[in-house]
């Protein structure tokens, strides 16, 4: 480097100094001192050598990564190891590290909001105390995923003769060549490290992160000019300070809000607005059909272009002319010639050897044990086992020997053994999916040791618990004690040659399911031969092996080919590796031995243990073998093993990394060269190439690059062939990544029991491209992804299990876990536990990335990591992450050796069980396969949609209800135009007919009123009126009253003198601060000049508490009715003309707006008159009434109807209902009523109330038969469920099952359709949401996908006429059509009494005429869309019957994507979506669709709603969600009819009232 001209040479440290801060490095990793305390002692240690590396020549600063000459010269002294100063040293390569930072720093700062959180859900469940170093990384076979260092120093260009993308490695220069990156120390200065020489500061300087919260330093200053410095991104949010509401920010509506929500919410939008991908192309299409966008290739993608690839052949498989014919003669003779031989070592947690099983000993222990399984085991005298049965063999990590004397046993008898894990608990990870693989192997019977069976969970009677989904097993315990001896003379009739089955090894695919793969007896014989001739073993050479015995590497070397070779294997426990990760090379080293079996973790763990041990060497060692060196991130810990271990003996040739899957056992190892093997090879491939399929060198120095290590040569005996991942098996190309394929004698045979899958995987035949076969014999797929490389070496990228593809491109779980570890690690993620995996959402894998948190990490952290995790994955793999969650440490469930178990993970992410305590979600980057936004065309106008219709055959949609003439004689309806005569009149001729009963909550009635008593009453409230209150006929005056006879009785009073009433809902006493400036509001909106109420309330009114809420000396005139004296009024005011306002109706809509409609005395009584027509109401009938008396149909019923038609309403206040649920079922039965009105928060309560209580109404004599129909008084869509659900739990008490109805009314008309008495019952059609959104409606089957059911309005009353109008062209529509519902009837109300003058505005509202056809009818426009349909009923007048369906509230559609949205149908979808939503509601807020669900359980829980929320919106109505806001039950504010007020809601989300417990804005 000198050449160049740098003045620096870096010093090394002293080794002290490096010792000093590797402890440093590990206790901060176990989290035993803060960061801040680590990086204070850390500077004091560094204070003498840091400020070499200030004032750096800017020279060093680019990368210098340009390929120089060889450098073997600078690596060729043997390499001091590089301090390993942190746990993280497994998952770094600096290479990639550097990738990963360069990267981050590549992003400009773009915040982003974060999530807010209750402080309460902060709190982290209890983390485990005793953790091992580090129990693993994310692949279920914890198979570590270390970044490999780019290790190959040779530049590319010079090798003509090696294929392009493959370098030889220089064994001598096997350090990592990397330049520093541009990551930085606190102060912000990048710091420069000499790019070759890897020197201690190198290491430094890739941990001396940017500290994220400083500010920003000046970087100008002391470097040269060019050079532009960029801070990674942080993404934590700087917007607005939690307390801080200063600052006004505008949204894009121009609004000023200010909050902190909302401020969150607007950085959101401004990163919506940079989309980071093209938006779709938006095209317009008159069909409704959406369709998902399909990804189209891209045509500069690379493709193969090599030739295509020629079937592998390994070298032939010796005759085996030494070896024992088949492994029990093995045993045998090794038994009874050598039986001192030594075969196993077992070793205690201290590493103390406990126990050497000799060979003797294993042939009559087995012996014993196949005599006693065969003879001694009986049940109903028949002998428990056959031959051929299957047995589960149950030993712990640290019992080899049992488990050894356990599996030659079944051998000998003939019976397959079955080895799984011993279940811990009742509810292991998976282990439902074990006991389904029992069940389907038939096995009755479990082996297991004394110990074990003492330490398995015990059910009551002291047996074995059954275990979740586990068949009956028998438990065995196969301790010399209870094993028979066999008589002298028994032999044991194993056959053990032929294709039977030997044993059965477990594998838990993607999906969680576990499969058996069965090994057949001549595959096990012929891979015992094969791995002998690979790995040239030899009689009586010892092996250590760090591996499970039970399966995989450590049961092929260590159990089956060690006993073939009469070999000694020391056993090395996991346990033992957590207390002393060096005891595997002491063992080495104390043993002397040949070979040792170990994962790239261990060496990983090795490295951090081996400072200061001095007596170790691995010179005896001839083969190390990697068994997960197919990992492509093996190749880090490989190297960094051997700088470390060079000097200890290590022989660079001795590292033997193989490659094996569960299907076709080992597939590839590397043999040492004195076996002949080539030299191994590395390549540095371009992931982005990778994740298209295709191999290319990485020449241009990118970011993403994958450096894989080979694993050798096919196995002997073996031919190999890579084969195209999907559809027909095609020969890939040479330089394409396909599946590997063997055909071999020593392969699995089948998955147990299971045909089809069996065909597919073990009878692959390869075809080449004109689909000729390549061979007459079946290969097997090995389920890793590879190619073959020069020197038909073998090199593997990945595994199936971790293939995700998004998109049509292709990425690799195990890649993506790297690069989330090399974004500041250890700092950050517990033990780097990751795991990631794809669910499919919306036709397409979308990535899903869990990591365990530090128990310590605080909610910047894991918001900033989460962010940069984002970015790095972004930069390095082009894909985005659909969602990423943090939990707590220790929490993900663990797979047998202390690995993450990704399947189970990913069942608790899709069931909402993951509890996470952070999640972001990025639907707005991945999801790019949405429906293209809909366009509207404006120049479609109503004559031409008109004139479509009627070609495609549609009727206009209009329908009316009777006609009114035809029904009663005109005579009697002019006598009944005014009601104070028609209570006049009946007060005269039937004095004492009662017509109103009220009952109190124990359902005794508390007051009557006849209709003399009525008048009277009303008589005096109108003397009151006009002499205390000195009133003039007209003036308004508010009735503030319970619900009971007194406000009807007011009611009158007022027409009596002229006067116009408006009834006001009373304030509630508890909660005055809310209902009072409502009243207040109402009563001065409606100009009202004088106040009735009763004496409880007049002081409500004027009380302390109603001062803090209004200005209590503003209310107008209050008048006390409950003691007026009686006085007669000398003349009851007779109206000049039938349009003179009678009463006003104020009620809030679902939009939050109060509106008052004026109602004149014609249409009061033509509302009466279609109510008493549609009813059949007379004198003689009693109908009950559980309703608001306030406003709307309620009020009408309450207040007006008794008095027209004469007939008794019983009368139950809604709020009675909460202290005596069953309070109006019991009155309805008790009064026999025919007619019974509700509202839909009374049906609710008596559903949810009264569900388990039937039985005890039934004993109290409640009996519903007599009611003909029960209507629900509804502004708003019928809700089938609650009405279903409530005629089903009813039927019991006798409530007919057609009787359930719902009404609809709204501001402009309060009572359009009514069911009434007569008539036929109400239908329910099916519709197509999709096509709904498109405002078309198309009839589908029940249960299609995408249905919605809708259910009938109950019929048009007498008089009304409706029509469906376009919203915009007011043109009438085809009953195809979704369009506003306008209504014409003589009982519409005459228009909004406002106070602001905004008449104008409303005005059409009121007097809206068609554009098109009809234009002389006035309508009413109900603000609501709907939809007519001719059904195959007729009606009482032989007709065929219109029905009227209500689909939703104008006002609150969510106009999305150019599609129109009804709340409900998003809410319902969400409420579906998991146990704990209790209620749901949706709001758009500047194209943003927020979702706010009531959490009913444990706010620890919350954050598991979140992606199940987006997914569920996604999948069923093709829209993103954009915030998801959690909140506690009742925060979702609900009106008096029980409808969801969503724009209260909205207002108190951006004003940040709501409280929630968590708000996740969707990036």
């Amino acid at each position: 480097m000198a050449d160049r001209g740098c003045p620096l040479e870096a010093a090394p440290l002293p080794a002290e100094v490096r010792e000093s801060l590797a402890e440093l490095e590990l206790e901060l990793s176990e989290g035993d001192i803060t960061q801040k305390g680590y990086e204070k002692k850390r500077t004091k240690l560094l204070a003498r050598y840091i400020p070499l590396t200030q004032g750096v020549d800017p020279c060093l600063q680019a990368e210098h990564r340009v390929p120089g000459p060889p450098l073997a010269a600078a690596a060729s002294k043997p390499q001091k190891s590089r301090p390993s100063n942190a746990r993280d040293e497994r998952f770094r390569s600096d290479v990639h590290t550097e990738a990963v930072q360069a990267a981050l720093a590549q992003y400009k700062e773009r915040k982003m909001p974060m999530p807010s959180k209750r402080r309460s859900v902060l709190v982290h469940s209890s983390v485990e105390t005793c953790t091992p170093p580090d129990t693993s990384s994310a692949s279920e076979d914890e198979g570590s995923l270390r970044r490999p260092g780019r290790l190959t120093s040779t530049s590319f260009q010079n090798h003509t003769s090696v294929e392009p993308w493959l370098d030889r490695v220089i064994q001598g220069s096997s350090t990592s060549s990397s330049a520093s990156s541009t990551s930085s120390h606190p102060g912000g200065r990048p710091a420069a490290a000499p790019s070759a020489t890897t020197t201690a500061l190198a290491g430094l300087a890739a941990h001396a992160h940017i500290d994220l919260h400083s500010a920003p330093p000046d970087v100008t200053t002391g470097l040269a000019e060019h050079l532009h410095y960029e801070r990674p991104q942080v993404a934590s949010v700087r917007g607005i300070p939690r307390g801080h509401s200063g600052s006004i920010l505008e949204t894009a509506d121009g609004v000023p809000v200010n909050s902190r929500v909302s401020s969150k919410i607007q950085q959101l939008l401004n990163t919506l607005k940079r989309p980071k991908r093209p938006p779709l192309k938006e095209f317009f299409v008159d069909d409704f059909e959406e369709l998902l966008e399909v990804q189209q290739p891209d045509p500069n993608q690379p493709k193969p272009e090599g030739g295509q690839m020629a079937v592998l052949r390994g070298e032939p498989l010796s005759a085996g002319a030494r070896g024992p014919p088949t492994l029990l003669t093995a045993l045998q003779r090794w038994g009874t010639t050598q039986p001192k031989a030594p075969c196993l070592t077992a070793l205690d947690t201290a590493g103390k050897a406990t126990f050497t099983l000799t060979y003797g000993k294993l042939w009559s222990r087995s012996l014993k044990l196949a005599y006693t399984l065969l003879n001694k085991l009986t049940s109903k005298n028949e002998p428990l086992l056959k031959p051929g049965d299957r047995v589960a063999l149950v030993f712990p990590n640290s019992d080899p020997v049992m488990f050894m004397v356990a599996f030659y046993g079944c051998l000998l008898a003939e019976l397959v053994p079955v080895p799984i894990e011993v279940p811990l608990t009742r509810k292991d990870a998976g282990s439902q999916q074990v006991g389904f693989l029992l069940g389907s192997c038939g096995v009755t019977l479990a082996l297991t040791t004394d110990a074990c069976q003492k330490g398995l969970p015990k059910a009551q009677t002291g047996e074995v618990a059954t275990f979740k989904g586990w068949p009956p097993l028998a438990w065995l315990v196969i301790d010399g004690k209870h094993l028979a001896k066999p008589p002298k003379d028994w032999h044991p009739l194993a056959q053990d040659t032929g294709p039977g089955t030997a044993y059965i090894e477990y594998k838990t695919s993607k999906e969680g399911s576990t499969v058996g793969i069965t090994v057949s007896h001549a595959s096990l014989l012929a891979h015992c031969r094969a791995l002998t001739q690979a790995c040239g073993y030899t009689e009586a050479e010892t092996l250590t092996n760090v591996l499970d015995f039970k399966r995989d590497a450590g049961l092929w070397h260590g159990v089956l080919t060690s006993v073939m070779n009469r070999m000694h294997v020391v056993s090395i426990p996991y346990a033992l590796m957590k207390v002393n990760p060096l005891s595997w090379i002491q063992k080495v080293y104390s043993y002397k031995a040949r070979a040792a079996l170990v994962k790239s973790r261990d060496m990983h763990w090795s490295l951090l243990a081996q400072r200061g041990q001095r007596d170790i060497s691995l010179s005896s060692l001839r083969m190390l073998i990697v068994a997960d060196g197919a990992n492509p991130w093996s190749v880090s810990s490989c190297d960094a093993f051997l700088n470390v271990f060079q000097s200890r003996g290590l022989r660079p040739e001795v590292i033997c990394p193989c490659a094996s899957s569960p299907e076709a056992l080992t597939v590839a190892i590397r043999r040492p060269p004195d076996l002949g093997g080539p030299p191994p090879r590395k390549a540095v491939l371009s992931m982005s190439g990778l994740s298209y399929g295709v191999i290319r060198v990485d020449t241009e120095e990118k970011l993403s690059v994958l450096t894989v290590q080979d694993v050798g040569q096919v196995m002997p005996g073996a031919s190999a062939c890579v084969v195209k991942v999907e559809g027909t098996p095609y020969l890939c190309k040479t330089d394409e990544v396909g599946e590997i394929c063997v055909n071999s004698s020593a392969t699995g045979t089948a998955y147990y029991g299971l045909l089809g899958i069996t065909k597919n995987v073990f009878e692959t035949v390869p075809v080449t491209a004109g689909g000729a076969p390549v061979s007459d014999r079946p290969f097997t797929r090995t389920g890793l992804l590879g190619f073959i490389g020069p020197d038909n070496l073998v090199f593997v990228v990945g595994k199936l299990d971790g293939l995700m593809v998004v998109g049509v491109r292709r990425h690799n779980a195990d890649d993506v876990v790297a690069t989330a570890l090399a974004v500041e690690p250890m700092k950050f993620v517990y033990r780097g536990r990751i795991a990631v995996f794809s669910v499919t959402v919306l036709h397409d894998d979308r990535i899903v990335l869990v990591a365990e948190q530090r128990p310590d990490a605080s909610e910047e952290d894991s918001f900033q990591w989460m962010s940069r995790v984002l970015q790095a994955i972004d930069s390095i793999h082009q894909v985005g992450v659909y969602c990423l969650a943090l939990v707590p440490a220790n929490t993900l469930p663990k797979a047998p050796l202390g690995g993450i178990h990704i399947s189970e993970t990913k069942q608790r992410f899709l069931e909402g069980m993951l509890h996470p305590c952070n999640v972001l979600m990025c639907p707005h980057t991945c999801v790019t396969n949405l429906p293209k936004p809909r366009q509207k065309q404006p120049e479609v106008g109503p004559a031409s949609m008109i004139v479509g219709n009627l070609v495609a055959g549609k009727r206009i949609a209009q329908a009316s209800g009777r006609e009114l003439a035809h029904l009663e004689d005109s005579d009697q309806a002019r006598k009944f135009l005014f009601l104070a005569d028609v209570l006049q009149w009946r007060a005269h001729t039937t004095p004492d007919h009662p017509l109103f009963l009220l009952l109190n909550a124990k359902g005794t009635v508390t007051s009557t009123a006849t209709c003399i008593q009525l008048h009277k009453r009303a008589e005096r409230v109108a003397a009151a009126l006009m002499e205390k209150g000195r009133l003039d006929a007209g003036d308004h005056v508010a009735l503030v009253y319970p619900p009971g006879v007194d406000l009807i009785a007011a009611f009158y009073g007022c027409l009596y003198c002229g006067c116009v009433p408006v009834t006001v809902r009373p304030p509630h006493p508890q909660n005055l601060g809310t209902t009072l400036p409502t009243v207040k509001m109402i009563v001065e909106v409606s100009k009202s000049a004088c106040v009735l109420s009763t004496q409880a309330i007049t002081r409500l009114l004027k009380c302390k508490e109603a001062a803090a809420a209004v200005d209590v000396r503003a209310w107008p005139t209050i008048l006390d009715t409950d003691d007026i004296p009686k006085k007669k009024v000398a003349s009851i005011f007779r109206p000049p003309s039938p349009d003179v306002l009678a009463y006003l109706d104020f009620s809030v809509s679902t939009t939050g707006i109060l509106a008052g409609v004026k109602m004149s005395h014609a249409a009061t009584s033509a509302l009466c008159r279609s109510i008493k027509l549609q009813c059949e109401l007379y004198p003689s009938r009693q109908i009950a009434i559980c309703l608001d008396p306030y406003c709307g149909l309620g009020f009408a019923l309450w207040c007006l109807c008794s008095i027209y038609s004469g007939h008794q309403s019983v009368l139950v206040p809604p709020l009675e209902l909460e202290s005596n649920v069953s309070l109006w079922l019991s009155a309805v039965s008790q009064y026999k009523a025919r007619v019974t009105f509700c509202s839909y928060s009374v049906m609710e309560m008596c559903t949810k109330g009264l569900g388990a209580q039937t039985s005890a109404l039934r004993m109290k004599g409640v009996n519903l038969s007599c009611v003909r129909t029960c209507m629900v008084v509804a502004e708003e869509r019928p809700r089938i469920a609650l009405t279903q659900s409530f005629s089903k739990l009813f039927k019991d008490l006798g409530l007919p099952a057609r009787a359930v109805s719902t009404t609809f009314g709204c501001r402009v008309n309060v009572a359009i359709c009514l069911q009434g008495t007569a008539g036929p019952d109400p239908t329910t059609v099916y519709v197509d949401m999709r096509a709904l959104r498109h405002d078309r409606v198309r009839l589908v089957e029940r249960g299609s996908p995408h249905s919605l059911p809708l259910m009938e309005s109950g019929k048009i009353l007498p008089g009304v006429k409706v029509i469906i109008a376009h919203t915009e062209t007011k043109g009438p529509l085809g009953d195809s059509h979704l369009g506003e519902i306008w209504v014409s009837s003589p009982h519409n109300a005459t228009g909004y009494y406002t106070v602001y003058g905004e008449e104008a505005l409303h005005a059409d509202h009121f007097s809206a005429r068609l554009s098109f056809g009809d234009t002389q009818t006035i309508w009413a426009r109900t603000g609501y869309l709907g939809f007519l349909r001719r059904t195959e009923l007729t009606d009482a007048s032989g007709e065929r019957h219109d029905a009227l369906y209500v689909v939703g509230s104008l006002d609150e559609t969510l106009e999305l994507r150019g599609m129109r949205y009804h709340p409900i149908d998003i809410e319902t979808s969400v409420i579906r979506a998991h146990r704990s939503i209790a209620e749901c509601a949706v709001f758009t807020w500047t194209n943003l669709l927020v979702v706010v669900v009531e959490l009913d359980g444990l706010e620890q829980d919350a954050l598991d709603l979140v992606a199940l929320v987006t997914n569920v919106v996604l999948e069923e109505h093709y829209l993103v969600v954009g915030v998801v806001v959690i909140v506690d039950p009742g925060v979702i504010p609900i009106n008096s009819r029980g409808e969801k007020q969503r724009m209260h809601l909205r207002d108190g989300f951006l004003a940040d009232q709501l409280d929630p417990v968590y708000v996740a804005y969707n990036m």
